[in-house]
């Protein structure tokens, strides 16, 4: 993977890249009205159903009458989302720990992480840069190449380790690099696991009434998030120094 260059005379302006090209306007603004019929939808379904959404057991009853395509479709919902982005991944697994509890919701939602990474990983590659490029700006490419060239695999596991960071982005990107996609695929399985069980640990305490708990640990992931971006560079480097 190669780098690419930095012009010194890009403004502030040109340097913001959220709305510089067509196809990004257009993705913030379908990604926008998915989020508006959601708002949308979820008010209408909480006002007509609001005792039955509130009631934790009787939705999960609700659920369980479906059999084998409840849990099928919490995992297709997750491995579209990995692909087609139109839903927050954190999202499904609260939802998962919420209708199916701790351990079930996690297994349903990392079945359905494994099949959508593995395809972003299989499209980037079969498809390239310039397919990767019209969803990823310039400089959020050229910052993750210089990452993933000082670090390799174990840099894509920090990455995938760290809670709110744009874990499907990151699948696409790194089907970019040399790294087989079986070692892809274990990565972003191992890394991604512990914030999904937090999620769905997170729909459960909802689930049971906990909402003091479930507060904290937003708090506690949200603090953790932010802590592990801002220094993940020196995890890295730590965890290489550990492994050498």
């Amino acid at each position: 993977m190669s780098g690419r260059g930095e012009r010194t005379d890009a403004t502030p302006t040109e340097r913001s890249r959220l709305f510089a090209s067509p196809h990004a306007r257009r993705r913030v603004a379908v990604h926008a009205f998915v989020l508006c019929l959601l708002f949308v939808g979820a008010a209408v379904l909480f006002r007509r159903h609001a005792a039955f959404l509130t009631d934790a057991e009787a939705a999960r009853a609700y659920v369980r009458g479906f059999g084998v395509w409840a849990p099928l479709v919490l995992i297709s919902l997750q491995a579209l989302q990995i692909v087609l982005a139109p839903i927050p991944g954190q999202v499904l697994g609260a939802v998962g720990g919420y209708l199916f509890g701790p351990w079930l919701g996690t297994l349903y939602n990392m079945i359905g992480i494994t099949i959508g990474s593995t395809a972003a990983f299989w499209l980037s590659r079969r498809f390239g840069r310039s397919y990767v490029e019209r969803m990823i700006d310039d400089d959020a490419l050229a910052t993750f190449d210089t990452f993933v060239e000082q670090r390799g695999l174990l840099s894509l596991f920090v990455l995938f380790l760290i809670p709110g960071l744009p874990d499907d982005i990151l699948c696409f990107l790194g089907g970019l690099t040399p790294i087989p996609i079986r070692k892809l695929v274990v990565v972003a399985i191992v890394g991604r696991t512990p914030a999904f069980f937090l999620a769905n640990v997170f729909g459960d305490l909802l689930a049971t009434g906990d909402i003091g708990a479930a507060l904290g640990l937003l708090v506690l992931v949200g603090g953790l998030s932010l802590f592990g971006y801002l220094n993940r560079k020196r995890i890295t480097r730590a965890l290489d120094g550990w492994l050498q």
